[in-house]
This record gives C-alpha cells, sequence and structure tokens, in this order.
C-alpha cells in the first residue's frame, strides 16, 4: 500500500474574453488571473489547464444566435467547452459604464443551467477609475442569476494599474479563493446533491440536465391536443347505482 496520497484531480479554467483589441488589456488581465491561479494550485499539489473563448471572432454567430434563437455551430462549441470548465474566468471591458455589448450578448446564449454552482472569478478593464463598481454592480448579479459562484474578490484595472503592486496583490487574492474553492469541490457536491431541487430550463444544453426534448413522449392526449391532433375520445364506464 502506497504511503502517497492520490493526486488531485486536474482542473479546466476557461476565460471568456470580451476584449477586441489586439493587444487586448482586458485578455492580458484574464491570462494573469489565469496564470496565478495555475500556480497557485501546482503549490497544493493540483495541476490545471487554461483554455480561451475569444468573443471577438464570434461576434457575427452571437449576433445571429441573439435574432434567431438558434446557436450556430461555432458558438455551441464554445458553450461544450464552457459546459467542460471546473471554473469561469470571465473579463470584459466597460463600455459606457457598463459591461460590452458583445458579453452581455454571449451571457445571454448561456443556458441557465450551465454554470449552476461553478466558481468564477470576474474582471473588467476600463479608462477611469470612476468605473471600478461596474463589475460588482453588472457581473456579479448576472452570474448571480445563472446561479454560478462568483469570488469575492472582483477585479477591475484602468491603464496606471498595471505598473502598481496592488493589481498584483489582488490578482493574487482572487486565484487563492479559486483556488481554495477548486480543490474543495465545493461547487461540484452543491451542484450535484441540489440538481433536483433547482428550476431547470426545458431542453437545456447543461451537461446534468435531466431532460431534453428526446425525453417528450409526445403520445400523450395532451401532447397530441398541443401538436394539433384530437385527443381520443374515452369510452364511459357504466354506472351501477345501488
Amino acid at each position: 500500500m502506497s504511503d502517497h496520497p492520490a493526486p488531485a484531480p486536474a482542473v479546466t479554467l476557461v476565460i471568456v474574453n470580451a476584449g477586441v483589441s489586439d493587444p487586448s488589456s482586458t485578455r492580458l488581465l484574464a491570462d494573469r488571473i489565469a496564470q496565478k491561479t495555475i500556480d497557485v494550485l501546482r503549490a497544493a499539489g493540483t495541476t490545471a489547464t487554461v483554455r480561451s473563448i475569444d468573443l471577438g471572432p464570434l461576434a457575427a454567430d452571437i449576433a445571429q444566435g441573439i435574432v434567431s434563437g438558434m446557436l450556430t455551430p461555432k458558438v455551441q462549441s464554445v458553450m461544450e467547452l464552457l459546459a467542460g470548465a471546473d471554473a469561469v474566468i470571465a473579463a470584459t471591458p466597460v463600455y459606457k459604464a457598463a459591461v460590452s455589448g458583445l458579453f452581455k450578448s454571449f451571457v445571454d446564449l448561456i443556458d441557465n443551467d450551465l454554470l449552476i454552482a461553478r466558481p468564477v472569478v470576474l474582471a473588467a478593464t476600463g479608462g477611469s477609475a470612476r468605473h471600478a463598481m461596474v463589475v460588482d454592480e453588472h457581473l456579479r448579479p448576472l452570474f448571480a442569476f445563472l446561479r454560478a459562484l462568483p469570488m469575492p474578490t472582483s477585479l477591475y484595472a484602468t491603464p496606471e494599474d498595471w505598473g502598481s503592486t496592488d493589481l498584483g496583490k489582488r490578482i493574487a487574492r482572487a486565484a487563492q479563493e479559486l483556488a481554495v474553492l477548486l480543490r474543495s469541490g465545493a461547487g461540484r457536491q452543491i451542484a450535484d446533491s441540489n440538481w433536483g431541487g433547482y428550476q431547470h430550463q426545458f431542453g437545456g444544453n447543461a451537461t446534468a440536465a435531466e431532460r431534453s426534448v428526446d425525453d417528450v413522449d409526445f403520445d400523450t392526449d395532451l401532447m397530441r391536443l398541443a401538436t394539433g391532433g384530437v385527443a381520443p375520445v374515452r369510452r364511459q364506464e357504466p354506472r351501477h347505482d345501488l
């Protein structure tokens, strides 16, 4: 019998980056968060990989999904990537005192069940410190609606922050919070043990979705009526009065 403890399972971090400039300060912030989280996890004996979703190249597909209500293959593939994430780093630029429209449109396409109890680091970049509260006033309620688990520390960076040690300290704090939650497995336990207690979106794309369109019994009387058919006339049993 080995005296060495079993290695912790590897985790996958997925970055959702709404920055569209090249180079992108929003992507840079997300990458720094991801790298610091990897370092903290590695020090604790857990390996991690990072996958990135850059929304800029998907802008037309996202708009098509908003208008049609149907996901294009490109958007469907990134949703599957998101579904397989153990944690998410969500980063957006701030435009006109709000998160970018591209970011919000992408989130509007996310299945309501997809990120239940999923740890999320919230991050944003902007040109002025005056908009620092956008992260907590806009992003935090958004991910609370999706029933995700936003980290206590949110991150906001302006151009003058990149040379400061304070930004590095805040990134380290958020990365430590995320690493602790990931290693505990609390998010997965919450989702697994309470899945049946959540109100679910019918026919959703969530990995643990209990029902899809394939589960519907279209042969019931109610479904025949709903699809334009006619319910069969049921024969009444004779009454036997005493």
